[in-house]
């Protein structure tokens, strides 16, 4: 394969003409300028575009550290991130994690090596503490509130949105109230805020039979019904439209009375049912996410949660 270095052996010149005729310089000659041209033309030259970014010090790729794909959160989210980065003429690597540690550590290795100009952690394994030690090497932008932690952060301020929720719930005489969350209190912040906020209007936590985790898509959302329909909820949070879709059409499916139904993510589901949900603006967030990491300042974007009650 040829490189500015044939060309120069070829055309005549040096290195650093023929690095000016590709880099567009105007201060090359007509003359010189033509015949450097025609050895490119002649060799099919055409420059690395890495080699050209790692020679100016970046890669102009920013890496996303994604735990699963099959949650509205993160599909939302990642939309986000890839538009930003678009409009910036960047790139956005996505990075499978399953919140495995280890493999967060090795994402947190390869920003260390230069190979990332930036992480965004959509969610981790690993703590936080252990995620901000790397800021050294490269911005690292986080997508919940990092709290004490220094870190560069975008996320949504749930609790509000929450608390009308649960207050909305209690106003309207409910008490038997299933939550479906991701993960559990200890594992997810999202589920700790939502938990919290419940204790808060209501003075108790919920009943563990009523708490529901691993929801992440439809038919997660499906199964769950089948799970809660026993115990007769008189309503049912889910922690995404879709999922709070599946839990509706188990109880329609069985002929069962179907519960009063809110979720979350403003989907295209809760508009179909003229359903409750809370919107988190994802898709905001993670276009949010992805301009700090560009900055590489540690500052943070919060954007607050929106209650929609419909009939």
């Amino acid at each position: 394969m040829a490189n500015i270095h044939d060309i120069a052996r070829l055309s005549g010149y040096s290195t650093a003409t023929v690095s000016r005729v590709l880099n567009r310089h105007p201060y090359v000659s007509a003359s010189a300028r033509a015949k450097i041209q025609a050895v490119i033309d002649q060799l099919d030259y055409v420059p690395s575009t890495m080699a050209q970014n790692l020679s100016a010090g970046k890669t102009r790729t920013i890496g996303v550290i994604l735990p699963h794909t099959d949650h509205p959160y993160f599909q939302q989210l990642v939309t986000g991130i890839l538009n930003a980065a678009m409009a910036g003429n960047y790139h956005a690597v996505i990075l499978p994690s399953r919140y495995d540690q280890k493999l967060e550590e090795a994402y947190l290795e390869a920003l260390r090596r230069h190979a990332f100009d930036g992480l965004i952690f959509t969610s981790h394994g690993l703590s936080l503490t252990t995620i901000a030690a790397y800021q050294k090497y490269g911005p690292i932008v986080v997508c919940e509130d990092p709290g004490r932690v220094k870190l560069a952060a975008a996320y949504a301020e749930r609790t509000p949105a929450y608390r009308k929720a649960f207050e909305w719930m209690q106003a309207q005489g409910y008490t038997k109230i299933a939550l479906l969350l991701s993960r559990s209190y200890a594992q997810s912040a999202t589920s700790k805020l939502t938990i919290n906020s419940y204790v808060d209007v209501f003075g108790q936590r919920p009943p563990h039979s009523l708490v529901v985790y691993q929801m992440r898509t439809f038919q997660d959302g499906y199964q769950a019904g089948a799970k809660l329909a026993p115990q007769h909820p008189d309503f049912i949070l889910g922690n995404g439209d879709d999922i709070a879709a599946g839990v509706r059409q188990y109880f329609v499916d069985h002929h069962l009375p179907v519960p009063p139904l809110m979720g979350q993510e403003n989907q295209l589901s809760s508009h179909l049912l003229n359903m409750s949900t809370i919107d988190h603006h994802v898709t905001a967030i993670g276009a949010a996410a992805l301009k700090l990491a560009l900055r590489a300042e540690v500052a943070q974007t919060v954007i607050q949660s929106d209650l929609i009650l419909r009939d």
